[in-house]
């Protein structure tokens, strides 16, 4: 329940009127259950960003995507400014236990996907970091 309000605080800070109001980049993510083979695959928008400062972590039905988004060094006065930046974190719950030991990731085209096989018994509680990797 308490992940569940901290996604909809989350939510109600991604609405446009309060956007002004908060500082730095929260991606937009996707959760897809896969049945053959069985697995969760999260997807995060990560556009501008390098994927070596990209840290994700999946510990305990939970993935911790986080990392910054820079702004680029133009010197100017801005006559319009949309785009945020700014340090991130997204936590994202996940419905069932996931073998953690077997997720993947991988980043293209501004698109983090991170595949998290559904463990066939419940794992070990413990944090695991998951590498990035680049389509071959």
């Amino acid at each position: 329940m308490h992940d569940e309000i901290r996604e909809l605080v989350d939510d109600l800070w991604s609405v446009p009127r309060f956007v002004v109001a908060r500082r730095g980049f929260r991606p937009n993510v996707d959760c897809i259950r896969s049945d053959d083979p069985p697995a969760l695959h999260v997807v995060v928008e990560l556009p501008g960003i390098e994927p070596a400062s990209i840290k994700v972590v999946a510990a305990d039905r939970v993935l911790v995507v986080a990392g910054e988004r820079c702004r680029p060094q133009l010197h100017g006065r801005y006559q319009q400014m949309e785009l945020e930046y700014g340090p991130f974190q997204r936590r994202i719950s996940l419905n069932e236990p996931v073998d953690t030991a077997a997720a993947t990731a991988r980043y293209e085209q501004g698109l983090l996907t991170v595949v998290l096989p559904i463990a066939a018994k419940a794992p070990k509680r413990e944090r695991v970091r998951i590498s990035i990797g680049a389509r071959t």
